[in-house]
């Protein structure tokens, strides 16, 4: 006869949790899945919310016309409920020597309207970063990373180049020098636990090994918030983030 596990519900919810195993090396060898835990929950913005500016275009024609609507800024983006979108929810301590093997598929980034999508993206450290110009005008994809190589490349219309970071950096502003409105942020790291909220202020950091772990949000404008946590096997905790006005 099998033996059940009862499980006790805290004040954090605990729910068993089944997700994807990551490529995991601790110590040099391959270390397994079995047990593997979450850590879930939403980020807020508290307060009142600073009013998005206009983006003037209007120094290129083709990218003027491709919005017959105005557009503005993405620095601080929540949706009615105050979930606030863009933040780069990531462990920063806890995995101790583990090691974690690259991804080889591309994380996609489009220049798109005379602008960055995503705003905000996360990568593995040498996973290969594919950039798509997706405009009938040219682009000039600018990084301007502290701890990784400089690149700054030209990006003729319908053409796409394919690069990569090789150091975690949290996070890469990118910016094109043709247009002075495009901006974004590169968030690169060294393994798989890391997540960029969506509209509804989301994250799932899924298959972590059981731990103590110092999870961080990160924002362009509002800064970095921090919290502890403690997860057992098969364990899914949901926590929160607040970010208030500045």
């Amino acid at each position: 006869m099998y033996a059940k596990k009862l499980i006790t519900v805290l004040t954090l919810t605990i729910a068993i949790c089944i997700s994807n195993p990551h490529a995991v090396k601790a110590g040099g060898t391959s270390a397994s899945t079995n047990g593997a835990a979450s850590v879930r929950g939403v980020v807020k913005f508290e307060g009142t919310v600073p009013k998005a500016k206009p983006i003037s275009m209007s120094a290129d024609p083709s990218c003027a016309k491709q919005h017959p609507s105005p557009v503005f800024t993405q620095e601080v983006a929540t949706d009615p409920k105050g979930d606030l979108q863009n933040v780069v929810v990531f462990v920063s301590e806890g995995l101790g020597d583990r090691t974690f093997d690259a991804p080889t598929q591309p994380v996609v980034v489009e220049q798109k309207g005379c602008m960055y999508e995503p705003h905000v993206l996360a990568v593995r450290a040498n996973q290969p970063l594919h950039v798509v110009n997706d405009d009938p005008t040219s682009h000039n994809i600018h990084p301007t990373p502290a701890n990784n190589r400089e690149w700054n490349k030209a990006e003729p219309p319908g053409t796409s180049l394919d690069e990569s970071f090789a150091r975690e950096e949290i996070a890469i502003p990118v910016k094109c020098n043709v247009h002075p409105w495009m901006h974004g942020y590169v968030a690169v790291f060294k393994h798989p636990f890391f997540a960029v909220t969506g509209k509804d202020g989301s994250f799932d950091l899924s298959s972590l090994p059981p731990g103590t772990y110092t999870i961080k949000a990160w924002h362009e404008k509002l800064g970095t918030s921090t919290q502890t946590v403690t997860i057992g096997a098969n364990e899914t905790k949901e926590i929160s983030f607040v970010f208030k006005g500045v």
